[in-house]
């Protein structure tokens, strides 16, 4: 039997030591700060979400979780950025349904390709939108709102957080699924089109309750239906699209986590298991719910199917009308 001398027990060990390393690392992640782009700027519904949720991921997985906002471009300018980071699990994208969905259709070219650079991580939320006029307006229900806008020579205006925002592709759906006649008037987001349609500058607008509650709240606009499948819990008399005969008109900003397309599915599947605990950790679920946030938190594999059946359906919505951002 061979006897090994002290310097080759050595060796042995260290390289037994080097072999392990790998799954050591894989097992510790995060093993530092977690940096979350959001691609919209500070304090809208998009960064509420990041910072909410980032609390609780920070707390479960004992690193830092610093949002970095990264506005621009409909949103592209964030989503490059991750695409281009190293696949990880260190850096992690806040991505909508403009992100991942309408750019696609709405760009001829983008700097980054939803699907070969991106991979979904979970749902983390929905924005489900509002269909909202002015204390002024005539109109006391959708169905009067519909009537008056048909009985109009030349339709109406709408206005909208931007173009190609989900707020206004959800009046785009409004308009096909109810044969309207209107015209989009894009503002630079939510806030300033609400404020005309508060003051009777513009007849009406689609707003997701985040958005909009101090507005609404306020008797600032009136809320006349929602564009989700239930009646929204924060406005319990307001009947859905669907009760009023339209059942094709639901429509909500989707944000969700993603992270570059190469990230191991080891981390993306730690990633995802953190995240969703802490989406429904009971007080962060209620911050969320209180903000106007519809919480989910879903596996990686549900949010990709949810992206594929959006992308159908609002690609041919945007081809049909011939909307086109370039």
């Amino acid at each position: 039997m061979p006897r090994f001398q002290p310097v080759a027990l050595l060796a042995l060990s260290c390289l037994a030591a080097m072999a392990a390393t790998p799954a050591v690392a894989a097992d510790a992640y995060p093993a530092k700060p977690i940096r979350w782009i959001v691609p919209y700027p500070a304090g809208g519904g998009s960064d509420f979400l990041a910072r909410t949720i980032g609390q609780g991921l920070s707390t479960r997985v004992n690193q830092p979780v610093v949002v970095d906002n990264k506005p621009g471009g409909n949103t592209a300018i964030g989503a490059s950025e991750t695409a281009r980071s190293t696949p990880d699990g260190y850096t992690v994208l806040s991505a909508d349904n403009g992100t991942l969905v309408f750019n696609p259709a709405l760009y001829k070219t983008l700097s980054y390709n939803p699907t070969r650079d991106l991979a979904p991580v979970t749902l983390l939320g929905r924005f489900p939108m509002i269909l909202v006029v002015g204390p002024g307006s005539q109109a006391k229900t959708a169905q009067e709102f519909i009537a008056q806008v048909k009985a109009t020579p030349g339709g109406v205006n709408y206005g909208s957080a931007g173009a190609g925002s989900p707020h206004h592709l959800a009046m785009e759906l409004l308009k096909t699924e109810a044969h309207l006649t209107m015209t989009h008037a894009p503002y630079r987001g939510a806030a300033p089109a609400l404020s005309d349609v508060a003051a009777g500058q513009i007849p009406a607008m689609m707003v997701d309750f985040a958005a909009g509650a101090g507005f609404i709240k306020g008797g600032k606009v009136r809320p006349l239906a929602v564009a989700n499948a239930t009646r929204l819990p924060q406005l319990p008399d307001v009947p859905t699209f669907s009760e009023l005969g339209y059942k094709n008109v639901e429509a909500a900003a989707l944000v969700g986590m993603v992270v570059p397309a190469a990230t191991p599915p080891e981390v993306i599947g730690t990633l995802n298991r953190q995240v969703v605990a802490a989406v429904k950790d009971p007080a962060i679920n209620k911050k969320l719910v209180d903000f106007g946030v519809e919480p989910v938190g879903n596996s990686p594999a549900q949010f990709a199917d949810l992206l594929r059946s959006e992308t159908t359906r609002w690609t041919k919505l945007i081809q049909d009308l011939k909307i086109s951002l370039d």
